[in-house]
C-alpha cells in the first residue's frame, strides 16, 4: 500500500492550498471561507519517485462543540488514525493560536511522525513570524507559502526520506469500476456511501449540503474492486448564495467525469424533479453509465402498483435516460442496498464492452437491410462499414459515401438497433458519422 500522509490544522490556514499544490490537480476546494473542507479529501500523489496518498481534512477545532465541527474534528482524528505521516499546518498571520497548542497537545500523545509547519510565509519579510510557533517546543519547523510554492520543495523532500520502506504504489489497476454518486443535497448520498461500507466514511448530517468536496474511497467486494466517490449536492443556481456552492458544483461534474457508472439519488418523497433532470443531462453529456436510485423508499405508503408507477413518472420525465435501470433503496434501514453491486457489475460489464470488428459489420448490415434509409431504397453501397473505437462509453464510427443523406430520425435508430442488437440496452453509446470516398 501507499504511504498516507494527513494535513491538519485549524480552519482557513492553507490545507486546500497545499493539498492542491501537492496534488497539482486542483481537486479541493479553495476558498477564502473558514471550514471549506468539511470532509477527508483523498489524493494520489508523487515526489521524487516516492508515491503517496494525500489527505485534505476539514479544519480541526478542539474546543468545539457545534455539531458540525464535532463531525469535523471526528474526521480529523480518522484522518490522524489513517495516515502513516502528518502534516500540521498553522498559519503565520495569526501567530499561535490556543488551537494550534491543542492540536500540538493531540499530536504529542500520538506515534505518529509529525511535520510541524508555518504557512504564509510568502518571502523574507514574513520570516520574523514564524518565531512565535518556537513556543511549541518543537526544533524543526518548516516556513512554507502553499500559494506561492515558497519552501515547499525543501518541506517535501525531507517528509520523503520518512516514507516507511516496502509502501511502495502498487501498479494502476484499468478494470477498478468507478461509482459518482450524486443529487441534489439532502438525497442520501453520504448515507448510501456509509451503508454501503459498513462504515461512516462522510459526514451524514440532515443539513443539506453537507458534503462539498467529491470524497474517492478505494474498496473491494466479493473480489471486485471499486472506487466510490461521494459528491458534493448540486444545487439550483439560484440556491447557490457561497461562492463555496459554485466550487462544489465543479467538484460533482467531475467526479461524473472520473467516474464509469453514476449512480443519481432521488428523494423518494420528493420525487424527480427538474434539477435532478438537469443532473442527469450532464451524466449523460459525459456518456457516462448511470443507474436511477430511489432512496428513502421506506418512508412512502405502497402497495404492488407503487413500483411500476414511480417507474413510470421517471421515465416519462427523463426520456432521454429510458436506458438506465431504476432501484429503489433505503439507505437508512439498508433496504435493498445490497442489490446496487450486482445491477453496477452487469452495467459496467456493458460499458466496457467491445464488439468484434467483424460481427460488427455483419449484424450492422442485417440492420440497415431491415430498415433502409427513408427515400434511399436498397442502397448497400451507401454504409461502407462500421468500426468500433472506444469503450467507456462504446464509442462506434460508421463510414459513409455521404453523410449528409441521413435524417436524424435515422441515426436515431441505428442508436437503438445498436443498443438491442449488441446487449448495451442499459447503457449510452456513441455513434458517429464520417464520410468515406468510394
Amino acid at each position: 500500500m501507499k504511504p498516507v500522509i494527513a494535513i491538519i490544522g485549524r480552519p482557513n490556514v492553507g490545507k486546500s492550498t497545499l493539498f492542491n499544490r501537492l496534488h497539482r490537480r486542483g481537486k479541493a476546494i479553495v476558498i477564502d471561507e473558514p471550514g471549506a473542507t468539511r470532509d477527508r479529501n483523498y489524493a494520489d500523489c508523487n515526489w521524487l519517485d516516492h508515491p503517496f496518498m494525500l489527505i485534505d481534512t476539514g479544519g480541526f477545532e478542539p474546543a468545539s462543540t457545534t455539531e458540525i465541527l464535532t463531525q469535523m474534528r471526528e474526521q480529523t482524528l480518522l484522518a490522524i488514525e489513517e495516515a502513516d505521516l502528518i502534516i500540521f499546518l498553522m498559519d503565520s498571520r495569526d501567530g499561535l493560536a490556543p488551537a494550534d497548542q491543542e492540536i500540538a497537545k493531540l499530536l504529542r500523545a500520538t506515534d505518529k511522525l509529525v511535520f510541524y509547519a508555518v504557512n504564509k510565509i510568502d518571502g523574507p519579510r514574513h520570516e520574523a513570524l514564524i518565531a512565535d510557533f518556537y513556543r511549541l517546543g518543537i526544533e524543526q519547523l518548516y516556513a512554507v507559502s502553499a500559494q506561492h510554492g515558497v519552501g515547499i520543495d525543501e518541506f517535501m523532500d525531507d517528509i520523503v526520506k520518512f516514507i516507511p520502506k516496502g509502501l511502495a504504489s502498487p501498479p494502476e489497476d484499468e478494470d477498478i469500476i468507478r461509482i459518482a454518486v450524486i443529487g441534489k443535497p439532502n438525497a442520501g448520498k453520504s448515507s448510501l456511501v456509509n451503508r454501503i461500507l459498513g462504515y461512516e466514511r462522510t459526514i451524514a448530517n440532515p443539513l443539506p449540503g453537507t458534503t462539498r468536496d467529491a470524497i474517492d474511497t478505494e474498496f473491494t467486494k466479493n473480489g471486485r474492486k471499486f472506487l466510490l466517490i461521494d459528491t458534493a449536492g448540486i444545487r439550483r443556481k439560484s440556491r447557490i448564495s457561497l461562492n463555496l456552492e459554485k466550487y462544489s458544483i465543479v467538484q460533482a461534474i467531475k467526479a461524473i467525469e472520473r467516474a464509469d457508472i453514476a449512480l443519481l439519488m432521488i428523494d423518494a418523497v420528493d420525487g424527480i424533479s427538474d434539477q435532478e433532470l438537469k443532473i442527469a443531462g450532464l451524466v449523460l453529456e459525459r456518456g457516462t453509465a448511470c443507474i436511477i436510485v430511489v432512496n428513502k423508499w421506506d418512508t412512502i405508503k405502497k402497495d404492488n402498483s407503487s413500483v411500476p408507477e414511480y417507474t413510470e413518472n421517471i421515465r416519462y420525465k427523463a426520456k432521454f435516460l429510458d436506458f438506465a435501470p431504476v432501484i429503489f433503496v433505503s439507505a437508512t434501514t439498508g433496504q435493498r442496498v445490497d442489490k446496487i453491486f450486482p445491477l453496477v457489475e452487469r452495467i459496467y460489464a456493458q460499458y466496457s464492452r467491445r464488439i468484434e470488428t467483424g460481427e460488427l459489420n455483419r449484424k450492422m448490415r442485417q440492420i440497415i437491410e431491415m430498415n433502409p434509409p427513408p427515400g434511399m431504397g436498397d442502397q448497400p453501397r451507401l454504409f461502407k462499414y462500421i468500426t468500433q473505437v472506444s469503450v467507456k462509453p462504446p464509442t462506434f464510427i460508421l463510414f459513409l459515401q455521404n453523410k449528409g443523406s441521413l435524417h436524424f430520425s435515422y441515426e436515431r435508430y441505428l442508436v437503438n438497433r445498436i443498443q438491442e442488437t449488441f446487449g448495451f440496452s442499459e447503457i449510452p453509446i456513441r455513434l458517429y458519422f464520417r464520410k468515406k470516398d468510394a
